[in-house]
């Protein structure tokens, strides 16, 4: 008999109700801390992987000698790379370098596996495209992801240089 008063209480007594509306009540007289996203920005961390880059060098060339391994290391395939017929065995160029930004899983292994360091995984994670074919990142389009967040990058670049 004292299960069934003590489940009595329990469940008409409103124990649970009056619980919740003390967290709610709690909370209701602390600080918000919702972000109002437009106006105001969360910083990023170094690592963040956003929407990918082809770094130049020093000299304005593109640093890519076209070895494939990021290709080859991608675990979505969304990366393809052509290698320019024209190019000598000491410089060799890509033609065609194509990320599929719909395929991509952001994983990274691109930018690790890459020894020139050549593709990066910029701080950009503001961009969309309103068919497919649009989220397909060209050459032209990937080195200039690398002029317009240059600065963005090499600073990220170097704030993780020493886990690397």
């Amino acid at each position: 008999m004292s299960v069934g008063v003590k489940g009595w209480v329990w469940t008409f007594g409103l124990r649970e109700l009056a619980a919740g509306l003390a967290v709610t009540l709690r909370y209701f007289f602390k600080p918000n801390i919702t972000v109002q996203y437009p106006e105001e920005r969360t910083p990023l961390s170094p690592r963040f992987r956003g929407e990918h880059a082809l770094r130049r060098d020093e000299n304005g060339a593109e640093r890519c000698v076209a070895c494939k391994l990021c290709e080859a290391v991608c675990p979505a395939q969304a990366i393809f790379i052509a290698i320019d017929p024209n190019s000598t065995a000491e410089k060799r160029l890509t033609s065609v370098y194509d990320i599929d930004n719909a395929k991509c899983i952001y994983c990274g292994y691109c930018q690790e596996a890459c020894p020139v360091d050549a593709i990066v995984l910029g701080p950009n994670f503001e961009f969309f495209a309103e068919t497919r074919d649009g989220l397909v990142s060209n050459k032209q389009r990937l080195l200039g992801n690398y002029e317009r967040w240059k600065d963005k990058i090499d600073a990220n670049l170097a704030a993780d240089a020493r886990y690397r």
